[in-house]
């Protein structure tokens, strides 16, 4: 049996019905993420995508059995199956899942980065991600949740 690992997901859409895009994902992403938590829906303007409609943002945590990589496959899979497509980078979305953490693991491999490159930097997956998990500890700064989104300039 594989050890099991907390992980944290970035939920995202600006397409068609977006609370019902995150719910199904969630959905799906607690068949593998168990004791899944959820936190509330956040509107936000889009940010570095260019000219879009408003996004919902959710984050969510638990634990997995599954390595990284499986988990971002998983994650992959349950984007194709809600119909996103990538005509172009940072196109809109119908469901964007960024895996942001996985247990204390720092990775650089081609096509998965941990903790997610980005994370730190963007308002709209720390607010959320600070309901469900506030003090869980950025392994590169060594700073919690709570505090990555308390640095934030306003």
């Amino acid at each position: 049996m594989a050890p099991i690992k907390p992980v944290a997901i970035a939920f995202g859409s600006n397409l068609g019905d977006r609370e019902k895009h995150l719910r199904d994902a969630a959905r799906q992403v607690a068949a593998f993420v168990h004791d899944l938590r959820l936190s509330s829906f956040h509107d936000t303007d889009p940010v570095g995508v260019g000219p879009q409609p408003r996004f919902l943002n959710a984050a969510a945590v638990g634990t997995t059995d599954l390595e990284a990589r499986a988990v971002l496959d998983r994650l992959l899979a349950i984007e194709a199956s809600l119909g996103r497509q990538r005509p172009y980078a940072g196109a809109p979305r119908t469901v964007d899942l960024d895996l942001l953490l996985y247990d204390d693991a720092v990775i650089d491999e081609a096509g998965l980065i941990l903790p997610h490159p980005r994370f730190r930097e963007r308002r709209f997956v720390l607010a959320p991600l600070a309901e469900v998990a506030p003090e869980w500890i950025d392994p590169v700064t060594g700073k919690s949740v709570t505090t990555l989104l308390a640095e934030l300039p306003a």
